[in-house]
């Protein structure tokens, strides 16, 4: 039995941009002391894995490799032609490994702080699996946010899944202390998550297990991976898994899904702000604010983005709108 951690690469991180691209996704930039989320999470989980699975798109498997040159580790490489959804992804790599071993599912772009609490954490999981369990982790807490799902829980047992909330729900969770945010992280033997798979999405297993048999060098077909229902590994298993348990955690974390997220944790990291709060990304040109509070001017070569911290989820609009245009600035 080996302990293998499959790492997750898809996404474009689109409330990033325009620092995140779909040539760049934010999970390869490297703004974190000259590291990226992606090297960060792999070395996080060197600790507790002995082999990496990464289950990416032909867009991102160069970012990828050079990543992992970084890291000086071997992997196994699952390049999906076209994307599918995460019950997908999780397939392919439970498919690519022996049946006993155990899967440590993560995402590349999460920042996690606390290394023992982690590994703590994830050797928790790692023992629930072994008993037959599908175990997602739940992050405690600490405000009212309405950017992340949540798992109403009972010691480790699940009692549901909750969809982002409103403020005020939110709020409710916090206060009634049974609550947790959702992860996306995962733990369980590979054989386990297809029985679980088959048993409630059998489509997306069977579909899944054919393009994977006719796969060459873990490189998928299109025609035949285009056939396979795209659906979340949530609505797949996780919601209605008998088998799920959740590992509640104590490490900090985030997914800095937003340009407020990488605020918080850039200011906190001691990034230079002015007195009104207002921070630069991508410059060292001298930039001024003017009757700005809580400012982000972000610089790229081509793109400038000027947002304000609470209005981060917004930047997805623009996003959406340059999508529909099929401009090239999304590159």
């Amino acid at each position: 039995m080996s302990i293998i951690h499959v790492l997750l690469t898809g996404g474009v991180g689109s409330r990033l941009w325009p620092l995140s691209r779909k040539q760049s996704p934010k999970q390869y930039l490297d703004l974190f002391d000259g590291k990226s989320l992606f090297e960060m999470t792999v070395q996080r989980n060197q600790c507790v894995a002995d082999k990496v699975v990464i289950v990416g798109n032909r867009d991102n498997t160069h970012l990828s490799h050079k990543a992992m040159v970084n890291c000086g580790l071997p992997y196994k490489n699952i390049v999906e032609a076209t994307p599918r959804n995460t019950a997908a992804a999780i397939a392919f790599a439970a498919l690519a490994v022996e049946p006993e071993d155990i899967l440590i599912v993560t995402p590349s772009d999460h920042m996690i702080s606390g290394n023992e609490a982690y590994a703590d954490a994830i050797h928790k999981g790692v023992e629930k699996a072994k008993e037959g369990y599908v175990v997602t982790f739940g992050i405690k807490p600490t405000r009212p946010e309405t950017g992340y799902g949540y798992i109403e829980y009972e010691d480790d047992l699940v009692k549901s899944f909750r969809e982002k909330p409103n403020l005020d729900t939110a709020e409710d969770f916090l206060e009634r202390g049974n609550f947790l945010w959702n992860s996306g992280m995962f733990c369980f033997q590979a054989s386990v998550f297809l029985e679980e798979l088959k048993l409630y999405e059998p489509k997306v297993y069977e579909k899944a297990k054919k393009a994977w048999e006719i796969s060459k060098g873990g490189i998928l077909d299109e025609e035949l991976s285009l056939e396979i229902p795209s659906i979340s590994v949530d609505y797949a298993v996780m919601e209605r898994s008998k088998r799920i348990r959740v590992v509640p955690t104590s490490f900090e974390w985030s997914d800095l899904g937003s340009f407020e997220a990488l605020y918080d944790y850039l200011v906190e990291n001691g990034y230079p702000k002015d007195d009104n709060g207002n921070i630069v990304i991508g410059t060292e040109t001298f930039t001024g604010f003017v009757g700005l509070k809580n400012t982000i001017f972000i610089y790229t070569k081509d793109a400038f983005l000027i947002v304000q911290k609470e209005k981060s989820q917004d930047v997805k609009k623009i996003y959406n709108m340059l999508d529909k245009l099929q401009s090239k600035l999304l590159d």
